[in-house]
């Protein structure tokens, strides 16, 4: 199949655009122009070397690259969970916590769609992981961040009826549930939104790319909407792990509420 290629002076039009937000937000003083135009530095950086390393990669098609390209991805999404809430546990609670819901999230759900419905050979072609896995971090990120920041920034809100319920005797999962789901809520929307506008309001990134690439619209379709379901359980796990990871932190062996687990 044909596939139209880039050059540098495609990319360098394109800009223009970015130079015409920065415009704008100049001339109406909204003072994100260099925040925009440092955006987009960052994104041709970090785009084109990451395109160079996946080049290495593709070709050696070794397990044990693929792995240090996996951890790589997966270490700089749980800094992420970890520094977008504006509250802080300490002694790197938020980085723990964050590790250990994309940790499992990404591994459960890469490994459960390989073995049963993609099945490349190798299992580990890093075509497939790599790609899946960049893309399944995304909402990992976006899921657990969100409930994180809204179990910390909530259970000083719900002191009083978080004690309250501890104190009859309630056991600590009982006591959050309110907070709990709530956080889980906020972390699960953005994907439910996600599926509800494919296809109507929006056309994915994912088909879209494979159809300028020369795959049939209905296989890009399928495609797409297998993405979605994976990223649905995704966001999913990782609002219920990061919540629940904020929750044991929060509370000790003894069934008590511990706030000064939290930084001031």
């Amino acid at each position: 199949m044909d596939v139209i290629k880039l050059d540098t002076l495609d990319l360098v039009v394109a800009s223009l655009l970015v130079v015409l937000s920065a415009g704008i937000s100049f001339a109406l003083r909204v003072n994100v122009q260099r925040q925009l135009l440092w955006a987009a530095l960052r994104t041709v950086v970090q785009l084109l070397l990451v395109g160079h390393i996946l080049r290495i990669v593709f070709a050696h098609a070794a397990p044990w690259l693929t792995a240090l390209v996996v951890a790589v991805m997966m270490a700089l999404a749980a800094r992420e969970v970890a520094a977008r809430p504006k509250a802080r546990l300490v002694g790197h609670g938020n980085g723990w916590v964050g590790a250990a819901a994309v940790a499992a999230t990404t591994l459960i759900t890469v490994m459960f769609i390989l073995n049963t419905a993609l099945h490349p050979e190798p299992w580990y072609d890093p075509r497939y992981a790599i790609a899946l896995i960049g893309i399944v971090l995304g909402s990992v990120l976006n899921a657990a961040s969100l409930a994180l920041d809204g179990m910390l920034s909530g259970v000083r809100r719900e002191k009083q009826a978080i004690e309250a319920r501890l104190s009859l005797g309630a056991p600590a999962r009982q006591a959050f549930s309110a907070l709990l789901r709530e956080s889980v809520r906020r972390g699960i929307v953005p994907s439910i939104n996600q599926m509800s506008a494919a296809g109507i309001i929006t056309l994915p990134g994912i088909m879209t790319g494979q159809i300028i690439a020369g795959m049939d619209p209905i296989e890009a379709a399928k495609y797409q909407i297998l993405l979605m379901f994976l990223l649905c359980g995704a966001s999913g796990m990782a609002a219920m792990g990061a919540a629940y990871g904020a929750m044991r932190r929060l509370t000790d062996e003894r069934g008590r509420l511990r706030l000064d687990r939290l930084q001031a």
